[in-house]
């Protein structure tokens, strides 16, 4: 396998029947070339070329290894113009693993653009809590938000997003509005599991507060349906609530403060993707680094 290179210089050699014209196009000196060739021949333990001062031509041996070399650099030259079509234009089956309530209230409109951009590429999505397997389950890449576990797998971040707080109309006529952190330990907070506390932001200064409620879960979704329905003030990202806010449904509190912001990675097995991979998560970086 070393030699493949070689093969592909004394075919430019046998083709041109010239080191001179041959060096010109593999853009090397005319001395290396001679100097690879000659080791090729010493591998090979067979003379290829006679070379004259006047001509080069190829011998038997020359002839059936120019017959067979220039059908393999031939095949190389069309699969690396082929890769790089892919490259321009991806396509094949993508097969990515999403965050259930980010993916639909958030990431469909951008997954729609994409395949919008790149109709060479079919989709399989996997919405689910489950953290999947890259190494074991055959995902190209997994979409996560917040803390990331240790692992031999690659994370790249794609995203941040700021998270506030917010409650329904209704809710703030009957609980009243906060207007310090301090004041949430007093409302009803709709939480993730193991969350005892809010750390909040504003210029600098920075706020924990002790925070409880009725309902604890671990789906962003219905945390915001919740929260339109009156059942406490919730932390999210603005984009999740954008629809909601626009129609009245939520305002947000405690304007001054924001919550600590939300990282959004893109999980592989290795670096070395494939073109659609590559091109989905430039893609979502790009809108979600906007955000």
């Amino acid at each position: 396998m070393n030699h493949l290179n070689d093969m592909a210089l004394f075919v430019e050699v046998a083709k041109a029947r010239s080191f001179r014209k041959a060096a010109e196009a593999a853009g090397i000196p005319n001395s290396t070339l001679s100097r690879r060739i000659s080791e090729l021949e010493k591998a090979i333990g067979l003379r290829l070329l006679h070379r004259t001062t006047r001509k080069i031509e190829l011998t038997e041996a020359g002839q059936l290894y120019y017959a067979r070399s220039k059908r393999i650099v031939d095949e190389a030259r069309l699969a690396h113009e082929q890769l790089g079509e892919m490259l321009a234009q991806p396509s094949g089956v993508l097969r990515v693993s999403l965050p259930v309530d980010f993916a639909t209230l958030y990431l469909a409109p951008i997954v729609v653009d994409f395949a919008q951009q790149y109709p060479g590429i079919t989709f399989e999505f996997d919405l689910t809590p489950r953290r999947v397997d890259l190494v074991t389950e055959p995902f190209d890449v997994a979409i996560r938000m917040g803390q990331l576990e240790e692992s031999g797998l690659i994370a790249r971040l794609i995203g941040k997003h700021a998270r506030y707080l917010y409650a329904s109309p209704a809710y703030i006529e009957a609980s009243g509005e906060p207007v310090a952190p301090a004041d949430l330990s007093a409302h009803e907070c709709i939480c993730m599991p193991k969350v005892s506390s809010w750390i909040l932001h504003q210029d600098g200064t920075k706020s924990e507060v002790g925070v409880h409620g009725r309902f604890t879960l671990n789906s962003v979704g219905m945390i915001r349906t919740l929260a339109v329905n009156d059942q406490g003030i919730a932390m999210l990202p603005e984009k999740i609530v954008a629809d909601d806010l626009a129609a009245g449904r939520l305002r947000r509190v405690l304007s001054g403060w924001q919550g600590s912001s939300v990282s959004i990675y893109a999980v592989t097995e290795t670096r070395l993707t494939p073109a659609k991979t590559q091109r989905f998560i430039e893609f979502l970086s790009a809108r979600l680094m906007q955000a």
